[in-house]
């Protein structure tokens, strides 16, 4: 992406998904400079600010694995050429505790794009029936 070229819906989603990406490899590495200093997630958990390390270890540690996600009904909007809001649903199969699981949910995030490039400011999560 140019550095100040408004972002194209394709350069959006492929940030959303180097994201899911890092999770599936529980790389906390990327998950860390991919997030926010600090990140809002909102979800089944509640509300949460997570800070970058804090977000690297929670990609890494747990009894649980990202096994597979495909988004659907993405829809990017981009009110500046710095902020990036999308949102879509996804399905995912997870496995947590040993039991596999197949999810659905609508997500969206926030990406403002700084000095250090794009970053995920907040990340919402609702599980659909």
């Amino acid at each position: 992406m140019n550095a100040r070229a408004k972002p194209t819906k394709d350069d959006i989603v492929n940030l959303e998904k180097s994201y899911w990406d890092a999770l599936k490899a529980k790389d906390g590495t990327r998950t860390s400079e991919l997030s926010g200093a600090p990140a809002l997630v909102t979800g089944a958990r509640g509300i949460m600010r997570i800070d970058k390390d804090k977000m690297g270890k929670m990609t890494e540690e747990g009894d649980w694995s990202l096994d597979s996600y495909a988004f659907e009904d993405v829809e990017v909007s981009t009110p500046t050429p710095d902020v990036a809001l999308i949102a879509y649903t996804v399905r995912q199969s997870v496995t947590m505790d040993g039991k596999s699981q197949e999810m659905r949910a609508a997500d969206s995030s926030v990406w403002i794009r700084g000095s250090k490039g794009w970053e995920c400011h907040a990340h919402s999560e609702t599980f659909l029936k």
